[in-house]
């Protein structure tokens, strides 16, 4: 069965990291993105630390499926190169500062005039409108401003960064879930749809319940460290080993799962203790109990125990114990991508299973590994005139590789 975007163009004009994960999703699922590079390509390529044949790993995680094409927008050769790829394709994306892709000479409302059915998507820091509009702006920027930042650190110390660039790839995330959406609506009327995504918009969305806090009660959310703050057993916690372990008992059967796993059985009949509200209005009382208790058992085997209770609990794992775990190599969550028989890098996996459909993956072509290609199959332009293009600089050309098949590791 053929994957559900088989049918969609992309025209990607993303670079770094919030746009190429929104068009790595769509390439994922199916559709031709054709990544649409300067001369010196994206500038993830260059990002350190880590570099296979002179990509960087930061670069090859975000960019698998996508054909590559090197064009100079500097020049008006390369300009209505790009944008005759616009118009041959279904949905373009892009992540510049409001008004860079008009200045180039991209300007999106004559392009949509030219084709109505056209979807586009502007990711930027702070959407196309806003006082921050024209500012640049970055994961950890975002994060900052958006509050997130604050709710993120011990209760004690400085606000800290999340581990994962949440600001990028979840504006990444809202950006394709928007492009389906436009999608769905073209099927049913013909027209296209100009989509504004703001990085900023994106994690104060994700305020969720914190946000309602604050707006309901005026209340100012600290800190919220290894804990839920609603619920004190919603926790991380110290083993003998010293290792950790995170457990989630929110209901009452579990928090009485919990208590029995531990040998604190007594805390059942505790009125400190009764229900999870009292339990949160005593926290203080209740943690240094837990805390002890938790200290005598060592993580694995404390972690049988509270899963073979029903009370949900997992040690923490490094990043390295994360992909070697059986659970995520029996979901295929890391893949293998080959080329030319001697190209080979690990990335973490595609999540989405549609029963039926493969999950064939490309290696993350090389600067205008397919810009011939390309230019022949999509603007049908012969030989004598791409080489014409390229000794003028407008056209970058890579080396093309032999494709491997996709190795899900497991």
């Amino acid at each position: 069965m053929r994957k559900p975007l088989a049918h969609v163009r992309i025209a990607d004009f993303t670079q770094f990291l919030s746009g190429p994960f929104c068009t790595l999703v769509l390439a994922d699922l199916g559709a031709e993105v054709i990544k649409i590079e300067p001369p010196s390509g994206d500038p993830s390529r260059i990002v350190p630390p880590h570099f296979v044949d002179g990509d960087s790993a930061y670069y090859l995680a975000a960019n698998r499926n996508k054909r590559s094409i090197g064009l100079d927008l500097r020049t008006e050769q390369g300009v209505a190169l790009a944008r005759d790829l616009i118009l041959a394709c279904d949905i373009v994306v892009e992540n510049f500062r409001p008004g860079v892709m008009a200045r180039l000479g991209l300007d999106r409302r004559a392009l949509m005039a030219e084709r109505p059915e056209l979807v586009w998507c502007s990711l930027s820091g702070y959407g196309q409108a806003g006082p921050y509009s024209n500012e640049p702006a970055y994961d950890m920027i975002v994060q900052a401003r958006s509050g997130g930042m604050s709710l993120t650190g011990m209760p004690d110390g400085p606000a800290v960064r999340s581990g994962l660039p949440i600001g990028d790839l979840v504006a990444g995330l809202y950006c394709a879930i928007a492009v389906l959406a436009a999608l769905e609506r073209r099927r049913r009327s013909g027209e296209g749809a100009y989509i504004d995504i703001g990085m900023l918009d994106c994690q104060v969305a994700l305020l969720t319940y914190q946000a309602a806090y604050h707006l309901v009660s005026g209340e100012v959310p600290g800190r919220q460290g290894r804990a839920h703050d609603s619920v004190p057993t919603y926790n991380c916690f110290v083993t003998r080993d010293g290792g950790e372990i995170a457990v989630t008992a929110i209901t009452e059967r579990m928090w009485q799962g919990l208590v029995r796993v531990l040998g604190l059985e007594d805390l059942l009949s505790d009125p400190r203790f009764a229900t999870n509200i009292e339990r949160n209005a005593n926290r203080a009382e209740l943690m240094p109990l837990l805390e002890e208790a938790f200290a005598r058992f060592d993580a694995r085997d404390l972690e049988r125990r509270l899963i073979a209770a029903e009370v949900p609990a997992a040690r923490i794992n490094s990043v390295a114990e994360a992909l070697a775990d059986p659970q995520v190599r029996e979901r295929r969550m890391v893949l293998t991508l080959e080329a030319d028989g001697e190209r080979r890098v690990s990335v973490a996996g595609n999540p989405i299973r549609v029963e039926g459909v493969g999950e064939a993956h490309t290696y993350p072509e090389s600067l205008g590994e397919s810009s011939r290609a390309i230019l022949t199959e999509v603007l049908g332009l012969d030989a004598q005139r791409i080489e014409a293009l390229v000794a003028a600089g407008t056209v970058v050309v890579g080396p093309r590789v032999e494709r491997g098949k996709t190795k899900a590791d497991g």
